[in-house]
């Protein structure tokens, strides 16, 4: 019989527990606190960088819009890079998404494992009980 400590599921629902526990650890900044100024930089910037690129034969009117849009990025990015300023020195007691989710996430998967618990206790106590009535009644 397959106990709960062999099954693959009860051993995925743990990883999955450790693994988001400690990526809630490094992003909340409850360790170290400079990893949650580090997590949110890297989301922002990460979000900032995400683009498509395509390549068409050169001529006047690509030269022309091609340097008009290298302008215009440089100064997107310029813009990002102002606004994601304002919003770190604003945000001392903003509210973190990211840390938000992850904690539901640990939460789901804790339930999970509990109730997982609960069940196969359950189903061994049921199989248990039927075994004895079983041996008693050909005794």
């Amino acid at each position: 019989m397959k106990s709960i400590e062999n099954s693959l599921y009860h051993s995925f629902l743990k990883i999955a527990v450790c693994v988001f526990a400690l990526t809630l650890v490094f992003d909340s900044g409850f360790a170290i606190p400079a990893t949650e100024g580090m997590s949110s930089l890297t989301q922002q910037h990460l979000a900032s960088v995400v683009g498509v690129t395509l390549g068409v034969a050169p001529n006047d009117v690509n030269v022309l819009t091609t340097r008009i849009t290298e302008l215009e990025t440089e100064l997107e990015a310029k813009e990002r890079l102002i606004a994601v300023n304002l919003q770190d020195a604003n945000s001392a007691g903003s509210f973190d998404v990211s840390t938000f989710v992850l904690s539901i996430i640990v939460f789901i998967l804790l339930v999970l494992i509990v109730l997982n618990y609960a069940l196969d206790y359950v189903r061994q106590k049921k199989v248990t009980s039927n075994y004895e009535s079983t041996t008693s009644q050909m005794a």
